[in-house]
């Protein structure tokens, strides 16, 4: 399973990375907004995290670019924000994220919401997103 996260916060975009490593997932990593549709298009990837609040752009404008283009609405995008004020959930996912983490994180809640997605994806990588869904499962148990 690929995961692209994006997360211009450098210990946070290692700690997820890390974290989905340790779990067998693939990451691909990018600080920069305008940088996803270019990324999604060449890797395809499973999953997207990404943090809402950008340097170059937000969150929010590039959830509307790649929900709105066919060769990315299918995947799913969570959103993982400091955004957690009340309402913020309600609003991100209204904006079309299909999950949402608010930071700081919980290790356990950050790998459940993933691990509610990795079924979710499209299968040509059976062997190993079975193989990551049931490292997910084992530790989220």
């Amino acid at each position: 399973m690929t995961v692209l996260i994006v997360e211009d916060d450098d210990l946070s975009l290692k700690l997820f990375s890390e974290l989905l490593k340790s779990v067998g997932c693939t990451t691909l990593l990018t600080k920069n907004g305008g940088e996803v549709a270019r990324i999604v298009h060449r890797n395809q990837p499973d999953l997207i995290l990404m943090d809402i609040q950008l340097p170059d752009v937000s969150g929010m404008e590039v959830i509307q670019r790649l929900k709105g283009d066919p060769a990315s609405r299918d995947i799913p995008i969570i959103a993982v924000t400091a955004c957690a004020m009340k309402g913020d959930a309600e609003n991100i996912l209204g904006a079309g994220f299909d999950g949402y983490i608010s930071k700081p994180i919980s290790v356990k809640r950050f790998l459940e919401t993933v691990a509610k997605f990795v079924g979710n994806t499209k299968e040509n990588d059976g062997n190993r997103r079975g193989y990551c869904r049931d490292l997910l499962q084992s530790h989220v148990g």
